[in-house]
């Protein structure tokens, strides 16, 4: 978090936002980012020490944040994080659903069910519940929820063996479209980056 206003400070003050695997990477720098510009945020990953830590220092600068650990691929855990989120502060305008693994990448033949099965459950399946869980609350006063993809889902690299990784991934830029459409009409926004 920067020790100086940035120049969107406050921009987004009385927003709630959730991110998903906020733990790190992109998802941290997302949750610094919103709590930066003034929004609330529901810090979510599956570890709770990392939630602790990033809702920690999003306090410490000043901001209000609540730590949510849950498994984005379970649909009960990611429910009691809504609920955790609506108890709270009663709203959520901006969910960023980011939580996802690289998942195994090798060639086809040794990749197990198991394994494809798992980058699915967590990179599509977890796109889907995030978005849904948080449907009754975004849908009261609109809102919009940013789909955090990759370009594997779009192109081919000369690389092989990302096969469950892109599958996964292009299926969130599909889920993305289909979720803009449906949800317009109740002014809830969905993109994909």
């Amino acid at each position: 978090m920067s020790s100086k206003a940035p120049p969107y400070h406050d921009t987004l003050s009385g927003k709630v936002a959730l991110v998903t695997g906020a733990g790190s990477g992109i998802g941290k720098a997302a949750a610094y980012l919103l709590a930066d510009a003034g929004a609330r945020i529901g810090v979510l990953t599956h570890t709770t020490k990392e939630a602790d830590q990033v809702a920690a220092k999003i306090r410490e600068s000043g901001g209000e944040a609540v730590a949510l650990t849950a498994d984005v691929a379970n649909e009960s855990q990611m429910e009691a994080a809504i609920r955790i989120i609506e108890g709270q502060w009663g709203r959520l305008d901006i969910v960023v659903a980011n939580a996802g693994i690289n998942g195994l990448w090798a060639p086809l033949e040794e990749i197990s069910t198991e394994e494809w099965q798992k980058t699915l459950e967590v990179n599509l399946q977890g796109t889907f519940l995030t978005v849904r869980s948080s449907l009754g609350l975004l849908k009261r006063q609109g809102g919009a929820a940013v789909i955090v993809s990759s370009v594997n889902g779009s192109r081919v690299f000369s690389n092989t063996g990302a096969s469950a990784y892109a599958s996964s991934k292009a299926a969130q830029v599909a889920f993305s479209r289909m979720s803009a459409l449906e949800l317009a009409r109740d002014h809830v926004r969905v993109n994909t980056i």
